[in-house]
């Protein structure tokens, strides 16, 4: 009979795994969540401490918020952009600074908000649309919103602006040229927003593409504009740098004749063949009308539909906030990760947690390794001083 000690079964959430060439410690993904607290589409102070905080909570990538190609396309005035080369340093004195004591890789979100965007902050007094000649709380003004069809997303919001052929072209260029500017300052790897009712999320809809051109119509035309992106930023991205879409796989309008996860796996096997690293299956936003029964894990079936349909990595998500609940998605095989939004803005060392509760190790800084529950368990893969 052997003697020799077993040697302990790491959990799925905290196995190595890459996404493209991009190597990851373990599966949980922080993903994009927007601050609205960057001032002309600059990071700042906050961003300094937030980042640093979700850089040094132990995930195994985080994603940086929504950021806007193009000042017209942030969600509102205090969304973060990259469309010039000020914007894009502002961005890099804040990633300079965390690289100083974390090596998590951080992904960034290329964003257009399209008809959704000159919004109010979340937590503004107001509600509603920020009309052009209308100011928000912060004293900024509203500006005009574009759209693939004249069709706003709320009855009460400004009519968007129709988007011409060349102005489309000009929209694709500036996510390459935000692509460019994302990897000079360091970027590990880039998400595409194609989700949530944002401008690429709208011309993939038939309820909000509405055009009679090549952009609008056919699945194929309605498909065209976020594959040009992906092709156009894939183009400028070195190869080892990863490229991925986040997607609403479904409207939940299909009695409607909304965007349905049929028409994601065509979309997903489309951007495959394009070179697309991972799929992040998310769902809805694009209609005031839409019915959610939000629950554990109820965006999960789609997240595996697409990954058996497509064979493609895939990142879901959820509302899972506890670490068993992540553990057996993984090892149901619903996904290849798992992202952990809100629970992680509640509570920045969720990672620790898990690892705690999952019997795993985990990255932290030195200056934490004395928050460990039970020192017996070793969680902080990188300690090696006593605890005194």
């Amino acid at each position: 009979m052997s003697t020799e000690p077993k040697t302990p079964t790491v959990p799925m959430l905290f196995k190595p795994y890459s996404i493209g060439q991009l190597q990851l410690r373990n599966r949980i993904v922080i993903p994009p969540m927007c601050m609205y607290s960057a001032v002309d589409g600059k990071m700042g102070a906050f961003h300094h401490m937030h980042v640093g905080s979700m850089a040094t909570s132990g995930a195994g990538l985080f994603i940086i918020e929504a950021t806007a190609v193009r000042p017209e396309g942030r969600i509102s005035s205090g969304c973060c952009g990259i469309w010039d080369d000020e914007t894009a340093a502002a961005m890099k004195a804040v990633l300079d600074e965390v690289r100083t004591y974390s090596q998590t890789p951080i992904a960034l979100q290329l964003a257009h908000a399209g008809r959704k965007a000159s919004d109010r902050r979340p937590f503004d007094t107001l509600e509603g649309q920020v009309k052009p000649g209308e100011t928000d709380s912060w004293g900024q003004q509203g500006w005009q919103v574009v759209a693939p069809s004249a069709i706003p997303f709320n009855p009460a919001d400004h009519p968007p602006l129709s988007l011409s052929v060349e102005e489309i072209a000009n929209v694709v260029q500036a996510f390459a040229d935000a692509a460019v500017r994302a990897d000079k300052i360091g970027i590990d790897g880039i998400e595409l927003h194609f989700a949530h009712g944002y401008l690429a999320c709208e011309f993939l809809s038939p309820l909000s593409n509405k055009r009679t051109d090549a952009y609008g119509g056919s699945l194929e035309n309605r498909m065209r504009m976020p594959l040009e992106v992906f092709r156009a930023v894939r183009a400028v991205v070195p190869k080892k740098k990863p490229v991925w879409a986040r997607i609403s796989a479904t409207e939940w309008m299909d009695a409607k004749g909304g965007w349905t996860l049929d028409d994601s796996i065509v979309f997903c096997k489309k951007l495959k063949e394009l070179g697309c690293d991972a799929i992040h299956v998310s769902s809805g936003g694009n209609s005031i009308e839409q019915k959610i029964e939000v629950r554990v894990g109820y965006q999960l079936p789609f997240a595996k539909a697409i990954k058996e349909a497509v064979g493609i990595n895939v990142i879901g998500v959820g509302m899972l906030t506890e670490p068993g609940e992540a553990e057996a998605a993984l090892v149901g095989g619903a996904a290849d990760s798992i992202a952990i939004g809100r629970q992680m803005l509640f509570n920045p060392h969720w990672p620790y947690e898990a690892a705690h509760k999952l019997r795993a190790m985990v990255d932290a800084p030195p200056p934490y390794w004395r928050s460990e529950p039970n020192p017996k368990l070793n969680i902080f893969m990188t300690r090696r001083i006593p605890d005194k």
